[in-house]
C-alpha cells in the first residue's frame, strides 16, 4: 500500500520505519518549519512540505496534485493536531473506509463531543456545560459547586485551561473569550489522582492496554510549574483492572476501530470513583512510547503502523509481552544542553535530547524501584536543573 503520513510536529519515525519495513510506499507531508528535523528519510519514498496545515484549500490542492501520479491508500495523521486534518482529507477524497471521518474524529479531538459521547455510553464524567447559551451556564453554576474549569475544546495537554473559584470570574472569562466562547466548555473540577491508559485497538477491540499514573495532575504541572513524571502502575492493583475496563468502553464505544490511543482518567479524592477526562487517537507524548516499550516490549508507534497495514483483516498479532515497569521524568532546564552524566543508574534506558529540557526513562523489574528512582531524580532535577515558564493558552510547535 501507499501511505501519506501527516506530521506538523517532529514525531512518528518508528511509524514511518515500520510502514517501510512492511513493504509499503511511504510519503511524509510536514510543514516547512519542521522540514529540517531528523526525520527517518531512509523510510520515506519522498518528503513534502507546506507552509502550514491551517489553510485547508491549499492543502487539498497539494494532496490532489500528489494523487495525480500516486495512488494513496491510507492517510495517517501522526500528531494530535493533525488528526482533524487527516479526517478532512479523507472526507474530501472519499477515503473514510480507510480511516476516521469528521464525526468519529470529533470524539477524539473535541472535548465537548467526547463528553457527550461518554454520557451516551454511561461512562462517568465530571459534570459539564457547553458555553452556548448563557442561561444554561447560569443554571450549571447554580447546580454544580465550584471550583470549575473552562477548557478549550480542541487544545492539547492542559493548554488554555482556566481554574476558576467564583461565578463572577467565570463571567469575566466568558466575556474575554468573546466569539471564542462556543469553542470552550465549563466543567466541574474533580480533584484526584490522574491516570493515563495507553492502548492499541484492532477491529474495534482493545487488544493491548498499559495503565500508568501521573505523579501530579498535568494541570498542576502545566500551570503551576514543576517536574513531569509518570510510571507504570503495579499490575495487580484493583484500579488497573477497573481502568482497563473503562478504557475499553471508551475506545470501543467511541469507534476507534484500528490504531493507538491515549486516554486519561481521574480517581476522585471525594468518592474514589473513576472519571473519564479525555482521549485521543494517537500515541501519548512526553516519552510515553519509550516507557511503554521498555516495560512491555511493545513500541506503540511501530504497532500502530502494523495495525494500519492490517486494517480490515485478521492478520495482526501482538509481539510477546514483557512484564517490567517503566517511569519517565522530564523538566524544563536552565541549561541549554543539560549534562545528565551524573545520572548513571543501570535502569536508565533513554535520555531526552531536547534543547533546555532534561528527561530520563527508567525500567525495572518491580514498581518500587521505579518509584525510588523517580523520587530521587525529581529532587536532584529540582535542585540543579529545573526552570519554570509561564503557562501558555495554546500549544505551539
Amino acid at each position: 500500500m501507499t501511505f501519506l503520513c501527516l506530521a506538523s510536529y517532529f514525531k512518528g519515525n518508528r511509524f514511518l520505519e515500520q510502514c517501510k519495513a512492511d513493504g509499503n510506499t511511504v510519503y511524509l507531508l510536514t510543514i516547512e518549519s519542521a522540514l529540517q528535523e531528523e526525520w527517518a528519510r531512509h523510510a520515506c519514498d519522498d518528503v513534502f512540505a507546506v507552509s502550514n496545515f491551517h489553510d485547508r484549500r491549499p492543502l487539498i490542492n497539494v494532496v490532489a496534485y500528489l494523487m495525480r501520479t500516486r495512488k494513496i491508500d491510507r492517510i495517517v495523521a501522526l500528531d494530535d493536531f493533525d488528526i482533524e486534518i487527516g479526517a478532512f482529507l479523507r472526507e474530501h477524497f472519499r477515503m473514510t473506509n480507510t480511516g476516521h471521518g469528521d464525526t468519529i474524529v470529533r470524539f477524539f479531538r473535541d472535548k465537548l463531543a467526547m463528553r457527550m459521547r461518554a454520557r451516551e455510553l454511561d461512562i462517568r464524567i465530571p459534570d459539564f456545560c457547553p458555553i452556548f447559551n448563557h442561561d444554561a451556564v447560569r443554571a450549571f453554576l447554580t447546580r454544580v459547586p465550584g471550583p470549575w474549569l473552562i477548557k478549550p475544546r480542541s487544545e492539547a495537554s492542559a493548554a488554555g485551561i482556566r481554574k476558576i473559584h467564583n461565578a463572577d470570574d467565570i463571567w469575566r472569562r466568558i466575556d474575554e473569550l468573546g466569539d471564542e466562547q462556543s469553542f470552550h466548555l465549563i466543567e466541574q473540577m474533580v480533584p484526584g489522582d490522574l491516570f493515563h491508559v495507553d492502548s492499541l485497538t484492532a477491529n474495534n477491540t482493545a487488544i493491548f492496554t498499559e495503565v500508568n499514573a501521573y505523579w501530579r495532575p498535568l494541570l498542576d504541572v502545566y500551570q503551576g510549574g514543576g517536574i513531569y513524571a509518570t510510571r507504570t502502575m503495579a499490575r495487580d492493583r484493583l484500579e488497573v483492572a477497573a481502568l482497563r475496563q473503562v478504557n475499553a468502553s471508551v475506545v470501543e464505544g467511541f469507534g476507534l476501530g484500528w490504531g493507538a490511543s491515549h486516554t486519561e482518567f481521574m480517581k476522585a479524592h471525594s468518592d474514589g470513583q473513576l472519571y473519564f477526562i479525555e482521549t485521543s487517537a494517537r500515541v501519548g507524548g512526553a516519552n510515553t512510547a519509550e516507557m511503554v516499550e521498555h516495560a512491555t516490549g511493545v513500541n506503540l508507534w511501530a504497532e500502530w503502523a502494523r495495525l494500519e497495514c492490517s486494517r480490515g483483516t485478521n492478520e495482526y498479532s501482538l509481539p510477546v509481552l514483557k512484564q517490567r515497569y517503566g517511569g519517565v521524568v522530564i523538566s524544563l532546564a536552565r541549561q541549554e544542553t543539560p549534562d545528565t552524566g551524573e545520572f548513571n543508574d543501570p535502569e536508565i534506558v533513554y535520555r531526552l535530547n531536547l534543547k533546555n529540557h532534561i528527561g530520563l526513562v527508567v525500567v525495572a523489574d518491580n514498581p518500587g524501584r521505579v518509584e525510588q528512582l523517580l523520587t530521587n531524580y525529581m529532587e536532584r532535577i529540582a535542585r540543579d536543573y529545573q526552570a519554570v515558564m509561564p503557562a501558555a493558552d495554546k500549544v505551539s510547535h
